[in-house]
C-alpha cells in the first residue's frame, strides 16, 4: 500500500528522534512497479528523455559483463578501486589549497572553478535523468567507496572530474613552456593520459559505469575546460573590478544554482556535492574579490596570488604553511558545521511559520525533528574523528559486491524482472495461468525482501544545505585570503 506524504514525514520524523546520525527511510511509496516509480514522480519531459537513453544503458550491461567476465585480475582490481580515488570529491577538496598556499593560485583557482562545475553540472543530470548504473547482477561492483553505488549513473563524474582537470593542468603548463623542460613536458603529459585512463578504464572495468556514462562525462569535462579557457580573463577582470557588483552578481548566481538543483526520484547525494563545491567557488571568489590589491596577495605572476618562495621560506617553512591551512580548514568545519546545527533548526522554524520554506525531498523540515544529531557524516570532506575511518577503508583495499546496492539498482532489478516475466508470458499457455500467478507473487516476496537489505541512506535535515554552503564557502576563503593574511604575518 503506497504511503501518504503525512504519513512517510511522520515515519521520517519518528526515525529521526530514535536514531543519532545515521536514519533510514522507506523506498517502496511510489508505487510497486519500476516504470510507474519514475513515471508518477517524474515531469512528462523528463520522463520522456529517461525513457530515450534507458535502453541504452540496458543494452550495455551484457556487453560490460562481458568485458568485465574477459579481463578481470586481482591486480587491476586493486589498480582501478585504488585509482578511482583520485576522482573523487574528497580527493578534490584535500587537494585544492596545496596550489593555493605554495604559490600557485592560478592553478587553484582554474581546478577549482573546473572542478565545481564539473560537479554541479553531472550532479543535475544525474538528478534530473535518474538513469541507474549498469546492472548487478551480471556485473560485479569493485569500490572503495560505500556511497558511490547511491548516486545515479549518467554521466560519470569521475570521468568529468578527471578530463577536465587533467586539460587545465595540461594547458597551464602549455602556457608555461619557458619554466619547463622537454623532457619534464612529457612527463607531465605522459602521467595525465594515465590519469586520465585510469579513471575513465576504471569505471567501466569496476562496473560501476556504462560506455554512454563515460562518453557523456568526458564531453563534459573538455566542455566545461574550454569554457574556463576562453573566458577566464573575463572571469578574473570581473572578480577584482573595484566595487561591490562581483559579490552581488556571484553570490546570487550561486544561490540559484543550488535552487535549481533538479529534485531527484530516488535519495542521491548528488546534490550534497554539488552544494559543497558551489560554496567552495563562492569562498574562493570573495577571497579574491576582497584581499585584491592587499600586501597578502599579488598580481605577478597571476591575480591573486599569495606570496611564495621556495629558496626563501625552505622545507620548514613550506610544511608549516600548508600544516597550518589544513588544521585552520578542519577546525573551521567542526566549530562552523556544529554551530549552524545548532543556532540554524529555531531560525528555520520561525521560516516554516511564515510560509517561505523551500524543503528538498528527502530532507526533514525543521518543525519535523527537535535537534540535529551531534554527528553527521559528510559525503564531500572527511572530519578529523573520521579520519581513521578512511584510512581504513583505503588499506583495506577494495570491496567486491555483487547485487542492488541503492533503491535505483533495485527498481532496475525489478523492471529487468518484469520484462523477463513479459516474455516469458507470451510463451505460457492458457492452462498455465495459475503457475504464472503463483510465481508473480512469489517476485513479489522476493523485492520485498531485497528493499529490506538495501542499505538505506540516512535521514537528512534542511539546516544541513546552507551549514554546507557556509562551511564550504569559509573553507575556500580561509585557503585563499585567510591563509594569506595568516602566513603574512606569521612569517610563513
Amino acid at each position: 500500500m503506497t504511503r501518504t506524504p503525512v504519513q512517510v514525514s511522520k515515519t521520517k520524523a519518528a526515525l529521526a528522534d530514535n536514531v543519532e546520525g545515521y536514519e533510514t527511510v522507506n523506498f517502496k511509496d511510489a508505487g510497486n512497479r519500476s516504470r510507474d516509480h519514475y513515471k508518477s514522480s517524474m515531469a512528462k519531459s523528463r520522463f520522456r528523455a529517461r525513457q530515450l537513453l534507458l535502453p541504452l544503458v540496458r543494452w550495455e550491461t551484457p556487453r560490460l559483463a562481458w568485458i568485465q567476465q574477459h579481463t578481470r585480475s586481482k591486480f587491476l582490481d586493486d589498480y582501478f578501486a585504488l585509482t578511482a580515488n583520485l576522482g573523487t570529491h574528497t580527493f578534490f577538496v584535500i587537494m585544492l589549497p596545496m596550489p593555493f598556499w605554495l604559490g600557485y593560485a592560478h592553478i587553484g583557482r582554474g581546478l577549482v572553478y573546473v572542478l565545481a562545475a564539473g560537479v554541479l553540472i553531472s550532479g543535475m543530470m544525474k538528478d534530473f535523468f535518474c538513469l541507474p548504473r549498469p546492472l548487478s547482477p551480471p556485473l560485479h561492483r569493485i569500490t572503495m567507496s560505500g556511497s558511490a553505488a547511491l548516486e545515479y549513473g549518467f554521466p560519470s563524474t569521475h570521468t568529468t572530474n578527471a578530463v577536465s582537470a587533467a586539460l587545465m593542468i595540461l594547458y597551464i603548463a602549455r602556457e608555461n613552456l619557458d619554466f619547463m623542460s622537454p623532457f619534464s613536458l612529457m612527463l607531465l603529459r605522459i602521467l595525465m593520459w594515465v590519469y586520465m585512463g585510469s579513471i575513465v578504464l576504471g569505471r567501466i572495468y569496476c562496473g560501476m559505469h556504462g560506455f554512454l556514462d563515460v562518453i557523456a562525462g568526458a564531453i563534459l569535462g573538455a566542455l566545461i575546460f574550454y569554457l574556463r579557457w576562453t573566458f577566464a580573463d573575463v572571469i578574473d577582470q570581473f572578480i577584482t573590478r573595484p566595487g561591490p557588483l562581483a559579490p552581488c552578481v556571484i553570490t546570487p548566481i550561486i544561490l540559484i544554482l543550488v535552487r535549481i538543483h533538479p529534485e531527484p526520484v530516488d535519495p542521491c547525494p548528488c546534490f550534497e556535492d554539488g552544494v559543497a563545491f558551489a560554496g567552495v567557488v563562492l569562498g574562493v571568489d570573495m577571497a579574491l574579490w576582497h584581499g585584491w590589491g592587499t600586501p597578502f596577495m599579488t598580481a605577478a605572476p597571476y591575480p591573486g596570488n599569495i606570496p611564495y618562495s621556495y629558496a626563501e621560506s625552505g622545507i620548514v617553512k613550506s610544511f608549516a604553511r600548508v600544516a597550518f591551512g589544513i588544521v585552520a580548514i578542519f577546525v573551521w568545519r567542526a566549530v562552523m558545521k556544529k554551530t549552524l546545527h545548532a543556532v540554524l533548526p529555531p531560525l528555520f522554524r520561525l521560516i516554516e511559520k511564515i510560509g517561505l520554506s523551500m524543503p528538498r525531498e528527502f530532507f526533514l523540515k525543521a518543525s519535523e525533528y527537535h535537534k540535529v544529531p551531534s554527528s553527521i557524516p559528510d559525503s564531500t570532506l572527511v572530519g578529523a574523528r573520521e579520519i581513521p575511518s578512511l584510512i581504513h577503508n583505503i588499506t583495506r583495499m577494495r570491496s567486491d559486491s555483487v547485487g542492488p546496492q541503492s533503491p535505483a539498482d533495485m527498481y532496475e532489478t525489478i523492471a529487468y524482472r518484469e520484462e523477463r516475466q513479459r516474455r516469458k508470458s507470451l510463451e505460457i499457455q492458457a492452462d498455465n495461468a495459475h503457475t504464472a500467478e503463483t510465481n508473480d507473487a512469489m517476485d513479489e516476496l522476493d523485492e520485498d525482501g531485497l528493499f529490506l537489505q538495501i542499505p538505506k541512506p540516512r535521514v537528512q535535515y534542511d539546516v544541513e544545505v546552507i551549514t554546507k554552503l557556509i562551511v564550504y564557502a569559509g573553507i575556500g576563503w580561509i585557503a585563499v585570503e585567510g591563509c594569506s593574511w595568516a602566513f603574512y604575518h606569521l612569517g610563513f
